[in-house]
């Protein structure tokens, strides 16, 4: 296979939950930074169009419905900025509770120190500490990052009271329940192995590409 007809190869699957919010995807052999998987998949007009992260907020928001709870801030990874937004407005148009004075919810995206370490700066650790926080992920595979991400709110002081992601393949991390648009039934034949596991590699076939929740790169063997 040939990392120059990823795109070529690109196939749409929609989820169970709504016709309204397709996920692109492209089977082959690829590398997150925890797994090696068979399917690249591709979220990027689910983050980037309106109409579909206006979408996906909604599926989300429907998650908590009839919850009595705190939402505060919403923390984007991956490039989930839009749908985050969205999910604010929809959290707000439903009546749910902020301790924020503004009553209005914050939307935010840590960052990395040159250790690879998440952090907020000083003006956005505000909206952390002591806040009910919403974590939002474009793909989980393990649930690693979802648990680095939870340590990182935490240690900047605030309260995780839900997981979401586009896509996931497992339904809690550390006891807490991952909400899901789309889940690994939605791809026929969906694997995630760990790197000593993986049959690709054991037949001596080139990952293609490295992907991560922002999209991917081509694998360059040296």
């Amino acid at each position: 296979m040939s990392n120059l007809n990823i795109e070529n190869r690109m196939q749409k699957f929609y989820s169970s939950q709504s016709n309204m919010v397709p996920l692109h995807a492209a089977y082959g052999h690829f590398a997150t930074s925890h797994s090696h998987i068979n399917y690249y998949i591709d979220l990027t007009s689910l983050k980037t169009r309106i109409s579909e992260a206006r979408e996906c907020a909604k599926l989300i928001e429907q998650n908590y419905r009839g919850k009595a709870m705190y939402v505060d801030t919403i923390v984007c990874m991956d490039g989930t900025e839009t749908v985050g937004t969205y999910l604010a407005q929809e959290f707000e148009d439903h009546g749910y509770l902020t301790t924020n004075k503004h009553e209005s919810i914050y939307v935010v995206t840590p960052e990395y120190n040159r250790n690879n370490q998440l952090m907020f700066r000083d003006n956005i650790a505000t909206t952390i500490k002591g806040k009910n926080v919403i974590l939002l992920m474009a793909t989980t595979t393990t649930g690693r990052t979802i648990t680095r991400s939870m340590e990182c709110i935490s240690y900047y002081g605030g309260t995780v009271v839900g997981v979401d992601s586009l896509f996931s393949t497992i339904k809690e991390v550390n006891g807490t329940p991952v909400n899901c648009i789309f889940t690994k039934d939605d791809l026929p034949g969906y694997e995630a192995y760990e790197p000593q596991d993986c049959p690709f590699c054991a037949r001596k076939m080139q990952i293609e590409a490295l992907v991560n929740g922002f999209g991917y790169s081509q694998y360059m063997a040296f």
